[in-house]
């Protein structure tokens, strides 16, 4: 077939996550294994436009699925959001000679792999983000590794809180989706979650909280705050001033992006990766890889990226009744 793709390029974009290499890896491999070529460009669209573009062999994979980052380097890059920027990627892959693109991040990194798509090169999107904030897939590489961190590092903030019987703040990651915060506070049994989609800004129902839960004999409480909300510092202090109570704050940042993936980012990860592979030699294009009802399955990205993700209500209201 005259259209048969022949060498695919894969690139990480956007936030790092844990298991971006299991899927790499399972791309370069999986590529192999078709008997095609395959090239890796680094740091992403940034590195596309400049040409940072390497051939990959089975052995450049080797001793990676254990780590964590992404051994392609990844960037933003306002340049690839212009059409002049999309266009010049397009031509840029052209002349290396890459007619499949594998693109491995979240809802920004697919818009671009949309508008290469428009430009003729087929291109398949992996969902690689820790906040687990895209609608079209129940699973988004590096969600289960970032939120197993957070968990344990809650745990050991608990144990000082209660030790002095303090008031908690622990801010995890989580911009504009609040799933680390809403998982951990089950997990963790937190007090409170504030989560950017849920969070009504009146401080006066924690205090109230605080003071209710102080009078049934609770030696601590817990609150756990998406960053999206943010702002821990200062609402520590103002609950200590509201409460009488010492409250600190514990932001545990970027901790969360890194570290050895688990089995599990190590295992869907490397199955969506192939996945991908399998669909550009297929003859797909603008597709993007998703897990769904026990499934590994593809949408096509303009409908992925207009789907809309909520927190589940049931779920919220479980981690409020479980907190009494």
């Amino acid at each position: 077939m005259a259209n048969e793709i022949q060498t695919i390029g894969v690139l990480t974009s956007g936030g790092d996550a844990p298991g971006m290499n299991a899927a790499i890896r399972a791309v370069v491999r999986e590529t192999i294994a078709k008997g095609k070529k395959v090239k890796g460009i680094k740091r992403g669209y940034a590195g596309l436009l400049q040409e940072e573009i390497i051939d990959m062999e089975a052995k450049n994979v080797s001793n990676t699925i254990q780590q964590g980052g992404t051994i392609l380097q990844t960037a933003r890059c306002m340049e690839f959001t212009t059409p002049e920027g999309q266009q010049l990627g397009a031509e840029i892959c052209r002349k290396h000679g890459i007619d499949g693109m594998i693109v491995i991040g979240g809802d920004g990194s697919f818009k671009g792999a949309q508008k290469l798509a428009a430009l003729g090169i087929n291109t398949i999107g992996i969902p690689g983000t820790i906040d687990l904030d895209i609608a079209c897939t129940e699973y988004t590489i590096g969600f289960d590794t970032a939120v197993n961190t957070a968990m344990e590092a809650i745990d050991k903030v608990r144990d000082t809180s209660t030790s002095h019987e303090r008031c908690s703040i622990i801010e995890v990651m989580g911009r504009g989706a609040g799933y680390i915060a809403l998982w951990c506070g089950i997990a963790n049994g937190a007090e409170d979650i504030l989560l950017p989609e849920k969070y009504d800004y009146d401080e006066q129902k924690l205090v109230n909280n605080i003071i209710a839960n102080r009078k049934r004999g609770k030696k601590h409480h817990i609150i756990i705050n998406a960053e999206g909300v943010g702002h821990s510092e200062s609402m520590a202090k103002r609950i200590e001033a509201a409460t009488g109570l010492e409250t600190r704050a514990t932001i545990l940042g970027h901790m969360q992006r890194g570290g050895s993936p688990t089995c599990k980012d190590r295992v869907y990860a490397s199955i969506m990766g192939a996945y991908a592979v399998d669909l550009l030699c297929q003859g797909k294009s603008n597709r993007v890889v998703g897990y769904r009802h026990g499934d590994f399955v593809d949408f096509d990205i303009d409908e992925a990226l207009s789907m809309k993700k909520e927190i589940p209500e049931y779920q919220f209201q479980i981690c409020k009744n479980l907190s009494v």
